[in-house]
């Protein structure tokens, strides 16, 4: 089978309401690091955040009807340690889930930002 060139994964977008209000809690909240944010033609921004150290970053993409905010990434965030993570999103104000420590699993929790996106931070193995 022929090459395709795809060499890996740069970004995953995230559909957001306000650019402004995501951009703030990814950074803020969550501590990523703005590698872009830059206006785009047709409006809106370019806007790309990152774990310190990651090679894959986050875009918050303007939400529309055919993407819609709100919804369960399947983004799982990774973390040294989920239970200090845990405690420390909350003292932020970050809307968590229980923190979950099943046999044989990483420890794990369900956070969401302001526009109701879902996603998790697991524990790193």
């Amino acid at each position: 089978m022929a090459e395709t060139g795809i060499i890996g994964v740069n970004t995953i977008g995230i559909p957001v309401a306000d650019q402004d209000v995501a951009l703030a809690f990814y950074r803020d909240a969550l501590g990523f690091a703005v590698l872009v944010d830059a206006p785009l033609p047709t409006g809106g921004r370019w806007i790309m955040l990152a774990p310190s150290g990651s090679t894959v970053s986050v875009s918050l993409v303007v939400a529309s009807d055919d993407v819609p905010a709100g919804i369960e990434t399947g983004i799982r965030f990774e973390s040294l340690d989920a239970g200090n993570t845990h405690a420390e999103l909350m003292r932020r104000g970050v809307a968590v889930g229980e923190l979950l420590r099943w046999p044989g699993v990483p420890p794990m929790f369900q956070a969401t930002d302001p526009d109701g996106n879902r996603f998790e931070v697991v524990e790193r193995p």
